[in-house]
């Protein structure tokens, strides 16, 4: 087989099943995104809130009790097509019934075959799993995970599974155009294979699939995998190397519906969302329904209170009914009267204004004429004013001419100045010559004749002998000393022990305080230790730093997150000695030995000489930082001691981890390739830093190109700057302490008088002694200072002569002037230049300013003739005007009667309108018995002044009080019938809980039990203690699977976190679950990568062992097992297979070169002939 390249790719099995995969391919560069893709596998129901409806159902509902409700909608991927989801609709659900093994052992679902082409780190590869378990082997960089990403993306699934890039187009291969994912699955007994091939491309972030060579969506891939119950997305039956830290972190909630999900009755998770829902929605039915039985008490008692206003309402409406009859009829009559106004000015207003037409008409031609006078006008003034600026702008260009010709005459005055210098230069040089030549003559002498001086041997042995004098006393100074120290620790210790009790209680309240409490909670020998150095600080050439949790703060705490990401939970404990000796003597006292905190302690460490040379530097300039939109580096944004710093350094590289609060402005690949370059000395090569709430770690290849690669994962708010409770039990400890060190100090003060006479009569001979050693030093100085003078003198000899023969070999005086003469030649040059420039633009300025004043005349001749037009034109417009004026009088006269006129019309049949039909047929009534017409305007307003006077005299009842009793009339009757639909409801909901948990209950334990079993009985043979409990509660959704487990026989059985368990811990535990759950699984394949990592050489064989003797049962299900090592004489199974991965830059292009079966085969062959011949 042979990729599109011509490289040959070669799969060989031999008898103990190891298969080689070997692709030749360059190393893979990831392309990590700013933001991790978001979980998008919700799925959303859909609640008929239809009680009726519910009711017709009851029936069919309580029959299928135990399925979900509600219907499954499908979301569609941002990655391609589709992605899996979860399809189900109301009272129907997906059944995945045990499907049987084939005859060739593979169940439906296992992966038969895998071909990759240009994805990750393969140009091409095609491999074909066992049915049981594939241990998948290779040395880091070479595509082990590449293959876990492989049977996600192939399989649709999103690609936040894998917690690495998130974007389709970030796994094909780099310098490819396109590549593409092929997996097989083993179809159903009887069906053929399903064949899925996804192709990807580098330029888009879709896809396409296609199945059995046909093309399909994403949906139908989901659906038709989803038939096989392929679980890629549960990290119970599928653990990418990215996500093995997840499984520790998952709720014991979130760990109970992946168990769900995976293994059991195929109906577990179906019933879980059953008693979830149903149990909410009853709960939320129950409150309701409480609140609408008092609202409907409150309804009834407010109605009854309301009967009285109805009636008092009822009496006033017949006044009403009056009143609006009589308003009805006045704007009738006041629009008759109006009208009569409208046709009179209407006449007059058509009169004149066809005189003001007329008088336009006549005007118009004067207008017209003036009007394009103006513009002319308007012309030649614009041109008069270019012609100007024309001009102005060459005597400015004169101006700057001459200019520069004064510039260039206050040049060449300075070349002669130079010229005239030159003379004062060589007297001056001749001058120092012979002072430097007197001054050599000089130093010559001294140096030949230099002062006598005492023989300093001599000298040194009687500094020998006041030496060991000096040592002997101070061997009993040191005696006195240990004696004081010891008095003085004691002493020192009971005054600090008074000290800190009667501060106590402020202390406690200090945020400082606060953190060593918290610390306390977290890890008691690093809180005891930090205690036990604050006491005894003295002991120590140096201050030990206290670890970064309680040391070290993040003055702005918008950065506290990206800065405590870059701790570690040992990091943020870790003792930081400022000396070798103090190193060894902490490591010694707490850690070695009992004798600090009456036990041994497990504390971390630390010291490195300081050398800033020694320092990586940080991979980005100031320049660099800010164009990729970087705030600055996270040793910037810290605040802990100088000792400290050089530990965030070193050890932690804080000034190479730039953080950015926006992560969305900066380009990750870029700033990849920035912080992943080598510097001169091949230092560098990768580095970290926070994009938002985003770690990235960049680190090149060992293999191949040294690619750089990008491992990514969210960062968490911080917590351990956080300030802690105070311990109100520690104040009255206190009090005890004060009074025990006071009885101490009491002893102590006898001790001092024997050690004050021994100090006295040490200092008297102390002092005989260096005044004996001071003489001597003294002379032995002046020496030295004669020694020194005579080496000073040869130095400045040296110099001096140096100079000297600078002096003499400058260059002669002759080129200078050379020089200068030719400068001020071109400067003559040019200045005629700039003179005959200066008179040309003179004569183009004289030009443009006569321009100017000829069309200056026109626009002057061009005024004077719109005068003379405009005194024509105002004449006539006069006569106009005053036409005009009348017009408009009669025209508002006009309006305003037509509007007078239209308004009564319209109130007359607002009026008609908005009256009910008893008013409106009243009203007709009148109009056709002729009493409209009988009544004047003021005889209707004195009518219906009188009945408003009789309206005023009855209560005004709000009409607002029939309306509300009214409906609350026929909302108690509404509220009524639903609280009644409400009751049935939920005891419809309950039959259903019931029903559900009867089934769902009693499955779950059986589960658990099982896998608690086979998880208790691994961790029992590898020496530790593990159980799996279920946690219950009323809330169907706080329902929980706890892990807990115990590493130590010292400890008790503690809960699994992410945070409590070492790496090595939960990796351990992680495997041995997902082991425990092989046997119940249900999906056709797991998938675990890299589960291994951080196991000591005993776990990790343990684990081994198991593992193979879980899936390779006889009816085991396909598993694939990622790892880059193995320990030697480990357990193997002739039902597994291993896929050995040779996959690097530098694979040869020869067919059947370098392929590790045929390496394996001839170590095999040449160790039988050597055993032959022995």
């Amino acid at each position: 087989m042979a990729d599109e390249h011509g490289h040959s790719v070669k799969l060989e099995k031999q008898s103990s099943k190891r298969e080689n995969l070997r692709a030749p391919t360059q190393r893979r560069a990831v392309d990590a995104q700013d933001e991790a893709e978001q979980d998008e596998q919700a799925t959303h129901e859909e609640r008929d809130d239809d009680d009726e409806k519910d009711d017709d159902d009851e029936d069919e509902d309580e029959q299928g009790a135990g399925s979900p409700r509600g219907n499954k909608r499908a979301r569609i991927n941002t990655d391609g097509d589709g992605r899996p989801i979860k399809s189900e609709s109301k009272g129907k659900q997906r059944e995945y019934m045990e499907l049987p093994r084939d005859d060739d052992g593979y169940i439906p679902g296992s992966i038969v075959r895998v071909q990759l082409h240009n994805f990750v780190t393969y140009d091409y590869v095609e491999f074909n799993p066992g049915p049981y378990l594939n241990m998948i082997l290779g040395p880091n960089g070479t595509g082990k995970s590449s293959i876990a990403c492989a049977l996600c993306i192939g399989l649709n699934f999103p690609t936040s599974i894998l917690g690495r890039a998130s974007e389709l187009n970030s796994f094909v291969k780099l310098g490819t155009d396109k590549g593409y994912v092929e997996i097989e699955l083993k179809g159903k007994k009887g069906q053929g294979n399903l064949t899925i091939r996804r192709n990807l491309s580098a330029d888009s972030k879709g896809s396409s699939f296609s199945i059995n060579g046909q093309p399909a969506s994403g949906k139908e891939v989901t659906s038709r995998i989803g038939d096989l119950n392929v679980q890629v997305g549960n990290l119970c039956s599928f653990l990418p190397q990215d996500k093995v830290a997840e499984f520790a972190r998952m709720s014991p909630q979130e760990l109970l519906r992946q168990t769900e999900k995976a293994a059991g009755n195929e109906n577990l998770s179906a019933w879980h969302d059953t008693l979830i829902s149903s149990g909410k929605e009853a709960s939320q039915l129950k409150e309701m329904l409480a609140g609408e039985k008092a609202q409907l008490q409150t309804m009834e008692e407010r109605n009854d209170m309301l009967k009285k206003d109805v009636e008092r309402y009822n009496e006033r409406k017949k006044i009403e009914q009056r009143i609006a009859v009589l308003e009805l009829i006045l704007p009738v009559k006041e629009y008759s009267e109006a009208f009569k106004r409208y046709q009179e000015t209407k006449a007059e207003q058509r009169r004149l204004h066809a005189e003001v037409q007329r008088l336009k008409n006549r005007n118009a031609p004067a207008h017209d004429l003036l009007e394009k006078l103006k513009k002319r006008y308007k012309k030649l003034n614009q041109d008069r004013e270019d012609k100007k600026k024309v001009a102005r702008s060459k005597f400015e260009a004169m101006r700057k001419k001459y200019d520069d010709g004064d510039a260039l005459e206050t040049e060449v005055q300075n070349l002669m100045n130079k010229l005239d210098n030159l003379k004062k230069e060589e007297r001056e040089i001749a001058k120092n010559i012979a002072e430097l030549e007197r001054k050599i003559e000089k130093l010559d002498h001294d140096i030949a004749n230099p002062p006598d001086t005492e023989d300093i041997d001599a000298l040194n042995a009687e500094l020998k002998l006041n030496a060991q004098g000096q040592r002997e006393l101070a061997a009993k100074q040191s005696q006195l000393q240990d004696r004081q120290r010891t008095h003085a620790d004691e002493v020192a210790k009971w005054k600090a022990d008074i000290s800190n009790a009667q501060q106590g209680i402020n202390r406690l309240n200090d945020v400082h305080h606060q953190k060593l409490q918290a610390l306390a909670r977290w890890d008691r020998d690093c809180a005891e230790t930090i205690e036990w150095l604050r006491q005894n600080q003295h002991r120590f050439k140096m201050p030990i730093i206290e670890p970064a949790a309680i040391s070290c703060t993040v003055p702005n705490k918008a950065y506290a997150t990206a800065v405590e990401a870059c701790f570690g939970a040992t990091q943020m404990k870790t003792f930081v000695a400022q000396c070798e000796e103090d190193y060894e003597l902490l490591n010694h006292l707490v850690i070695d030995t009992d004798k600090a905190l009456g036990r041994r302690a497990r504390v971390p460490t630390w010291f490195r000489p300081h050398s800033e040379a020694s320092l990586v530097p940080p991979p980005l300039s100031p320049e660099e930082m800010a164009a990729m939109h970087f705030d600055g580096y996270a040793i910037d944004y810290v605040d802990c001691p100088e000792g400290l710093k050089w530990y965030l350094k070193k050890e932690m590289q804080l000034h190479r981890t730039a953080i950015a609060l926006d992560g969305s402005k900066v380009p990750v690949a870029q700033a990849m390739d920035l912080v992943s370059r080598l510097g001169p000395r091949g230092e560098g090569g990768g580095a970290s830093f926070i994009a938002g709430m985003t770690m990235n770690r960049v680190a090149r290849s060992r293999y191949g190109k040294r690619l750089p690669q990008n491992s990514t994962g969210d960062i968490r708010p911080a917590r351990n700057f956080a300030q802690a409770s105070v311990d109100q039990e520690q104040m009255r400890r206190l009090d005890r302490q004060i009074a025990t060190a006071r009885e101490n100090l009491a002893r102590l003060d006898e001790q001092v008088k024997e050690l004050t006479d021994f100090e006295a009569q040490i200092q008297a001979e102390g002092k005989e002694k260096k005044a004996v050693h001071d003489d001597l030093v003294a002379r032995k100085r002046a020496i030295q200072e004669i020694q020194t003078k005579l080496q000073r003198m040869r130095l400045n000899r040296d110099n001096a002569q140096t100079r000297l023969e600078e002096l003499r070999n400058k260059p002669p005086m002759t080129e200078r002037r050379k020089e200068l003469k030719q400068k001020i030649l071109v400067n003559c040059q040019k200045r005629a230049k700039l003179a005959r420039e200066y008179n040309d633009l003179a004569r183009a300025a004289i030009k443009e300013q006569s321009d100017a004043t000829r069309i200056g005349l026109q626009y002057l001749q061009t005024g004077s003739n719109i005068s003379a037009l405009e005194a024509l034109v105002k004449q006539h417009d006069e006569e106009f005007d005053k036409t005009l004026d009348e017009y408009t009088k009669a025209e508002k006269l006009f309006l305003a009667a037509k509007a007078e006129s239209k308004e009564k019309l319209d109130i007359s049949k607002a009026r008609l309108d908005a009256a009910d039909d008893e008013i409106r047929e009243r009203f007709r009534e009148m109009e056709q018995s002729g009493q409209v017409n009988q009544k004047s305007v003021e005889d209707i307003q004195t009518d219906l002044e009188t009945q408003r006077a009789e309206l005023s005299m009855n209560l005004n009842t709000n009409a607002s009080v029939i309306e509300q009793y009214e409906r609350r009339k026929e909302e108690i009757e509404s509220l009524s019938q639903k609280i009644e639909q409400r009751e049935r409801r939920i005891a419809k909901i309950e039959r259903a809980i019931k029903a559900a948990q009867d089934n769902w209950e009693p499955a779950l334990e059986r589960l658990v039990n099982s896998i608690g079993t086979k998880f208790s009985a691994a961790f029992d043979r590898i020496g530790c203690a593990g159980e799996i409990r279920i946690s219950r509660d009323e809330d169907f959704e706080k329902w929980a699977i706890d892990i807990l487990v115990k590493f130590r026989d010292s400890e008790k059985l503690q809960l699994l976190t992410g945070q409590r368990q070492s790496g090595g811990e939960r990796s351990l535990t992680t495997i041995m679950y997902l082991m425990s759950l092989t046997e119940e699984a249900r999906a056709p394949f797991s998938l675990v990568d890299e589960i291994n990592q951080g196991m000591d050489a005993r776990a990790e064989r343990a684990v081994h062992n198991e593992l193979v003797e879980v899936t390779c049962k006889p009816d085991s299900r396909q598993y694939f097992l990622i790892t880059p090592k193995l320990l030697p004489d480990l357990r193997y199974d002739e039902r597994m297979k291993v896929l050995c991965v040779n996959n690097g830059e530098w694979l040869p292009e020869e067919r059947g070169l370098g392929n590790m079966n045929n390496l394996i085969d001839t170590f095999l062959q040449r160790r039988s002939r050597s055993n032959a011949s022995a």
